[in-house]
């Protein structure tokens, strides 16, 4: 049932035979209890999802229908938790039946059962049962409620029993407390059994008591309470009791749009409009109303309701205002409109703002609200659209800017456009302002809605089909998209541009989130250009006093606001061939010059706020040098150039957090102002500049600090061609040296890969010239160590806690490398080198090939731009016709590099590519021995399925094994390529993979492998590393001769070994290994080794140590499976059936049978 919550009319051609099957069942009296429970839990899941009021009809509600329901009701036991739905649905039962046409006397016959007894009435006894469950604490209580009023406004139990319930009522909630559990329960139930009766009653039957509820209901204080569900139904009674005091009539002042048809509206024809019937205020005719002095305390309390910290209170409340206000005459409700409008003070909360809110879209949907209360109204609206308070690190009235829509929407349906007409130009300002620059995405998308249903129903907003098409439902989702994309083309109307400056300057330049800031600032660079002398004369010079707010917020929006509105300014004077200055008038030129020293001397560079304004400044320094602001030999410019340089020397005092922005703004300012002011007219660098920056900052380098090399690094990365020119050796120099590891700083790994990205940006900032001087341009004498420099980064394997941090050096060095090569490739083809091309793609390929997926997906990328680039083929890529043939173009986008899946097979294919094949098969040893399920399942698919193709030709399996043992023997005690390798031997071995070389006695393959296994676990404490090794061992059992002799000989040495946990494995292993090869003994000896291996415990050696991370404790040594607790099931798994206790110091016994003939 759930898929019909959405919509569940769906069921309503299928509830009359659902219900008919499930009530067979509970009315077949051969039914046991069990089954008519549960078919009444389907009836309850049915009413759940359709809702019960549309379930009471179907029903059966014959006269012969009311005993045998009540009498299972009455069976039923109130205190059962399990059976509660079977309650719940029987109680709405008998509240249809309670409908019938007949006295309920006319049921009961004779009371008088023997003399001196009588039976209960069944009216009696329904009140009773409605009574009992109106305190329970399951659902059932909600159904009591809805029968009590069904049940209690009958004709003849109202004149019997009526008094008498609403005095059982006011004597519950006087004896309850809403400060205890019970005493909850029980005022919820009867508050909602009140509500519904005097719903449902006639009036002139419930106003008799009406009073005396409403002072009962004053008594519990029910405000006070902390219980949402008992302030919304005292919220509910006390409006229903106000509607009782009044009389029900529909008032003749209401105010009535004589045409709500949208098609009528968007009508155009003169005649048509004609025709619209239109209406305005009616003469109050208001009679002889009579106003109980009660419905002043009733209006009271719904005002007070109206400021609830609760929605739903709020909006019940609202609703009853707008029901009270329809039965007043017109003095009064305009009384009750001038109480709601108390509401919008500065001094109330944010809910009563949004009670406010609610309430008039309640008095304007049902035309309570005249029209010449609109410019009272219509303001405040105003004012809520934009209402937002901070409270601590964030803030509030959200709620209150999407109620204020609501109101919008609901003034588009409830009035003329006529009426609207004078408020139309700053309501459709103030939607489109939050359409467009609301925080919210609910409040964004509630106001585009009232924006629509204004242009559809008034047809008065300016440009509103245009704006409606640019700003729909989906588009204003995206928060950038609107400040940056769809507030642009609303600014091209002029209705609109003016307001929405203002809003930003007023309301969102200073606002607590500082992304909402940043957008802001970016939207007014836009913006400006829409309104340039608008921004220059007022915005800018309002922005220059934010500039020295006290207020943290107000200060940052400011500055970034001045550096984008100048910058903004200054792209729309370039495309009219004017300087800024045209734009800028002197004070606004001379404010913007002092900023930095006003922060300067008031130390706000300090501190957390600190952060926020260098980050801020930095910006402004940028823009106002890419603006060509008149600067140049000013005392200015060594300010900033101090802020910057500060600022990249102590980046680690910044926090972690905003640390990577602050450094990207100081980078990005320095390349600017070195553009704008460092270079003279003829586009040659100030020579004495140039000394005195390059020297600091190549001395910066080497700083202790991380993130100040980090920041430097960049720093040297972006200066401008005219500064590197002279001096390009050093550059390179000082940041290959931040790329070398040495002992105190190989944790560094931000500031090697930050030199990388400086290097590459330096190449592309001098450019290439193959006779140039290696001073001035990448050329012959220079690109050689340039390569060494990036190439030697792809090394870099260096972890730390934070994980391989190493993996970001390989990554910025290989877009260097891209970047580098794709650049020679483009310009001068000639410097790049056969053996260093090679290198270059052999080396990415190892990476593709690798365990982490980001860098295996990096790597793919950049391979396939190095095979396929986009000018000029690079050239001397080996086997480039193979890779095009294995790598297409259109792999490039098609293929996810990131799944194991998708990049394994295809660059395992590489191995039959001699060139590639030692890097690739390093590459997947460590992928292949790796921790990742999927890395290692597809990894090593991939490789069995290239050694299966190779298997019948022995020299392409020659020459894998050969290049195989190299990288063995290349990585001896490199425990990153060793130990993975071992468990990829492991596994080629057990999978047959060289069983030719196994057809052949002391095959050199088998030899060498052995001797590089021996020399790798010689003298070793590493368990993973022997653990793999005793695997190896037994696989190597397969090649026949000294290989065997010897293997079994270093696994009778390890089942000697000092480490149980190497004993236990070995023994477990060896075990598995004789069962597969049981033909390398005599079967005799065989027999006799099984034997002793199955069945022998001997105890461990009382000195024995333990390996560090082995799960063995000294004191545990007294039985041969001691300390095996955790390692039991891993050295099991490989033997099945293999239970019977591992004998550890069997080597001598086994050694002595390995030398009997084979």
């Amino acid at each position: 049932m759930d898929k019909y919550q959405e919509q569940p009319h769906l069921l309503d051609p299928h509830l009359e035979w659902m219900v008919n099957l499930l009530l067979d069942v509970v009315q077949d009296k051969t039914s046991p209890a069990d089954l008519i429970h549960l078919s009444f839990k389907f009836l309850y899941i049915i009413t759940k999802v359709r809702g019960y009021k549309t379930f009471l009809r179907l029903f059966p509600h014959e006269v012969a229908d009311v005993q045998p329901v009540l009498d299972m009701l009455t069976n039923q036991n109130p205190r059962d938790h399990e059976t509660w739905e079977t309650r719940y649905m029987l109680l709405l039962w008998l509240s249809v039946t309670c409908l019938i046409p007949f006295d309920f006397s006319r049921l009961d016959g004779n009371l008088l059962t023997q003399p001196g007894q009588t039976r209960m009435s069944t009216m009696d006894r329904i009140l009773q049962i409605a009574e009992t469950y109106l305190v329970v604490s399951d659902k059932a209580r909600d159904a009591a409620a809805v029968l009590v009023s069904k049940f209690v406004t009958r004709p003849d139990v109202k004149q019997k029993k009526m008094a008498g319930f609403l005095d059982w009522s006011l004597h519950t909630l006087a004896r309850s407390s809403f400060q205890t559990i019970e005493g909850v329960i029980a005022m919820d139930g009867t508050l909602q059994a009140l509500a519904q009766v005097f719903k449902h009653g006639n009036r002139e039957d419930c106003l008799p008591y009406a009073a005396s509820v409403l002072e009962r209901l004053a008594g519990c204080r029910l405000p006070r309470s902390n219980q949402t569900l008992l302030r919304k139904l005292g919220v509910k009674l006390v409006q229903r009791l106000g509607l009782t005091f009044l009389k029900p009539r529909l008032a003749e002042w209401r105010y009535q749009r004589g045409c709500r048809s949208l098609a009528a509206n968007l009508q155009l024809c003169p005649r048509s409009q004609q025709e619209l019937k239109m209406h305005s205020e009616t003469p109050a005719s208001d009679g002889d109303y009579d106003v109980p002095e009660e419905v002043e305390s009733v209006i009271e309390q719904l005002l007070v309701g109206l400021k609830d910290q609760d929605t739903i209170v709020r909006w019940s409340a609202a609703k009853g205002i707008g029901r009270m206000a329809a039965r007043l005459p017109k003095e009064l409700a305009d009384d009750v409109v001038g109480s709601v409008l108390d509401c919008f003070s500065f001094q109330e909360t944010d809910n009563a703002w949004h009670g406010g809110c609610l309430a008039l879209a309640e008095l304007g949907r049902r035309g309570l609200l005249l029209p010449s209360r609109l410019e009272d109204v219509v303001p405040v609206i105003l004012k809520a659209l934009t209402y937002e308070e901070k409270r601590g690190s964030c803030s509030v009235g959200t709620n209150v800017r999407d109620a204020a829509c609501y109101v919008c929407w609901a003034f588009a349906r409830a009035y003329e456009p006529r009426e609207l007409q004078p408020f139309v130009a700053a309501i459709s300002r103030a939607l489109v302002i939050a359409t467009v620059f609301d925080r919210n995405i609910n409040c964004r998308r509630a106001a585009s809605a009232a924006f629509q249903e204004n242009v559809g129903r008034q047809g008065t907003f300016p440009h509103g089909i245009d704006i409606l098409t640019a700003a729909d439902y989906f588009a204003v989702g995206n928060r950038a998209n609107c400040f940056l994309v769809i507030s642009t083309f609303i600014a091209g109307f002029p209705e609109y541009t003016q307001p929405m400056i203002d809003h930003l300057v007023s309301m969102k330049i200073n606002h607590w989130d500082g992304v909402i800031r940043e957008l802001s600032a970016k939207a007014l660079h836009n913006l400006a250009q829409r309104a340039p002398e608008y921004s220059a004369t007022h915005v800018l010079p309002r922005l220059l006093s934010m500039t020295q707010s006290l207020d943290l917020p107000t200060r940052h929006g400011a500055v970034l606001a001045c550096a984008e509105v100048t910058r903004g300014l200054d792209r729309l004077a370039a495309q009219e061939d004017r300087p800024v200055t045209d734009y800028l008038g002197d004070a606004a030129v001379d404010g913007l010059k002092h900023i930095h020293q006003q922060l300067y001397e008031r130390q706000l560079y300090r501190g957390l706020g600190g952060e926020l304004m260098r980050q801020a400044v930095c910006v402004l320094i940028e823009n106002l040098s890419l603006s060509k602001m008149p600067f140049r030999g000013d005392a200015v410019i060594d300010g900033w150039q101090w802020l910057i340089d500060d600022t990249l020397r102590n980046l680690h005092l910044i926090s972690t957090s905003s640390r990577q922005q602050i450094k990207e703004a100081a980078v990005r300012a320095l390349a600017a102002l070195c553009c704008e002011y460092y270079t003279q007219e003829a586009g040659e660098a100030d020579p004495a500049r140039q000394e005195a920056l390059i020297r600091q900052y190549l001395e910066d380098l080497q700083s202790p600090e991380e993130m100040a090399r980090c920041g430097f690094s960049l720093a040297l990365g972006a200066l401008p061609r005219c500064l590197l020119r002279g001096r390009l050796q050093q550059v390179l120099a000082g940041l290959g040296a931040v790329t070398l590891i040495r002992p105190e700083d190989v944790s560094f790994a931000e500031s090697r890969r930050d030199a990388l990205k400086a290097i590459s940006r330096v190449c592309q900032t001098v450019g290439v010239r193959a006779g140039g001087a290696p001073d001035e341009v990448v050329c012959e004498a220079n690109v050689s160590q340039i390569y060494r420099t990036l190439l030697d980064c792809l090394h870099d394997y260096t972890t730390d806690s934070r994980g391989d941090v190493g993996a970001w050096v390989r990554e910025a060095a290989m877009t260097s490398l891209m970047d580098l090569t794709l650049l020679l490739g483009r310009e001068q083809p000639e410097l790049i080198e056969a053996s260093v091309c090679r290198q270059v793609m052999c080396c990415v390929a190892q990476q593709a090939s690798e365990k982490i997926d980001r860098v295996r997906a990096h790597a793919a990328r950049v391979f396939m731009a190095l095979l396929h680039a986009a000018g000029p083929p690079v050239p001397h890529v080996p086997h480039r016709e193979e890779l095009e043939e294995l790598f297409p173009r259109c792999d490039t986008d098609a293929v996810n590099w990131n799944a194991p899946s998708q990049a394994f097979p295809r660059f395992t294919r590489l191995l039959g590519l001699p060139a590639y094949r030692y890097h690739v098969l390093r590459g997947l040893a460590v992928s292949m021995g790796g921790l990742t399920e999927s890395t290692v399942r597809y990894s090593t698919q991939s490789l069995f399925e290239y050694m299966k193709g190779i298997q019948t030709d022995l020299q392409a399996l020659e020459g894998f094994g050969g290049t195989l043992l190299q990288v063995f023997e290349d990585n001896l005690l490199n425990d990153r390529v060793s130990v993975p390798l071992l468990k990829a031997l492991d596994q080629m071995l057990a999978n047959g993979c060289f069983d030719l070389f196994a057809a052949e006695q002391n095959h050199p393959f088998g030899v060498k492998l052995l001797a590089l296994c021996k020399e790798e676990i010689k003298k070793s404490k590493d368990v993973q590393k022997l653990r793999s090794s005793v695997a190896v061992f037994c696989g190597m059992v397969q090649f026949p001769g000294d290989v065997r002799k010897k293997a079994l000989l270093q696994l009778c040495l390890l089942l000697c070994h000092p480490f149980p946990v190497i004993r236990k494995t070995t023994a477990s292993q060896v075990y598995e290994t004789l069962l597969t090869y049981g033909d390398i003994l005599r079967e005799d000896v065989l027999d006799e080794v099984m034997s002793v291996l199955g069945t022998t415990a001997c105890p461990a050696p009382a000195e024995a140590p333990c390996p560090p991370g082995s799960g063995e404790e000294p004191g545990n040594r007294q039985h041969g499976t001691a300390g095996c607790g955790a390692e039991g099931p891993e050295v099991r798994h490989r033997s099945a059936g293999f239970s019977s206790p591992v004998p550890w110091d069997v080597g001598a016994f086994v050694f002595t049978s390995a030398g009997a003939p084979v």
